[in-house]
């Protein structure tokens, strides 16, 4: 529970660090912004388009008697939005940051530079960086289509897919989610996509409770447009706290110490006072 507050904790932080620098806040925003019109369309042309998809991939229920053809198409049609929806909220972070790349590299650094200690860099020519962007989260969206696959089959298990499925499906999307954006800072850092895979899965929690409330927040298109750059910046926040070195064990008690013409002499041991001493 203490890594899941923490992961809201950074979250929260990094909406404040850019609405304390406004010019960032109000630089993320264009990226954002095309991309939500472009999702904005197609989800509309789903929602349009659902219901016909449904009657085209369930010819055998033509003959079903009511109410029985109906149900079996308006679970498929609510499942397929749910399906784009999800695959939207996933893909929207990855899109974002590829129309956005050089600004939010800049932010990334930005944050590293205000917080202190070393602001890594990647050395790689911006073409090669929107490259290696593009490729991972290809490889990323792959992994979560995988999983929007079987998620969605198993919604169509009475009871357990209208309730234990879609959380399991807002975790899902959190989980990427975060990995999405924490890529911005830890590629800066050399971090290839299994080092970074296995870097989050070290702290679960931690990358949950720092994606899943976003998540639910990039549900309303808006928000999402204005949370995104406070988003790279708190992923940045959470990076640092992944890739710090451990702090150092204190050092063990000296045996011996040192007299009074410097000599090193056995420690003695403190004792405690006499007993019936006052």
């Amino acid at each position: 529970m203490k890594d899941l507050a923490a992961g809201v904790g950074y979250l929260v932080k990094g909406q404040r660090w850019v609405l304390g620098h406004g010019r960032w806040l109000g630089f993320g925003l264009l990226p954002g912004l095309i991309t939500l019109v472009v999702y904005a369309g197609a989800l509309v042309g789903l929602g349009y388009g659902a219901d016909d998809l449904a009657i085209w991939v369930t010819p055998f229920a033509d003959d079903w008697s009511s109410p029985w053809s109906g149900l079996l198409r308006d679970t498929l049609t609510v499942l397929v939005f749910l399906f784009g929806l999800f695959l939207a909220v996933i893909t929207f972070t990855a899109v974002t940051l590829l129309v956005g790349q050089l600004f939010y590299d800049s932010l990334s650094e930005e944050v590293d530079r205000a917080e202190g200690g070393e602001v890594p860099a990647s050395g790689l020519s911006f073409w090669r960086e929107l490259w290696i962007s593009a490729r991972d989260s290809v490889r990323v969206l792959a992994r979560v289509a995988l999983y929007g696959v079987v998620l969605f089959a198993l919604g169509f298990v009475p009871l357990v897919g209208q309730t234990v499925i879609p959380v399991l499906g807002l975790c899902v999307s959190g989980y990427f989610l975060c990995e999405e954006l924490t890529a911005v800072a830890l590629q800066r850092r050399g971090a290839e996509l299994g080092d970074r895979l296995a870097l989050l899965r070290t702290r679960r929690m931690l990358v949950l409770g720092f994606g899943v409330p976003l998540a639910l927040a990039f549900l309303v298109p808006l928000v999402a447009v204005f949370l995104m750059p406070g988003a790279v910046a708190g992923a940045t926040l959470l990076v640092r706290d992944l890739t710090a070195p451990p702090a150092p064990e204190p050092a063990a008690p000296s045996p011996y110490t040192l007299s009074k013409d410097g000599t090193p002499v056995p420690a003695q041991p403190e004792r405690g006072p006499r007993s019936g001493s006052v």
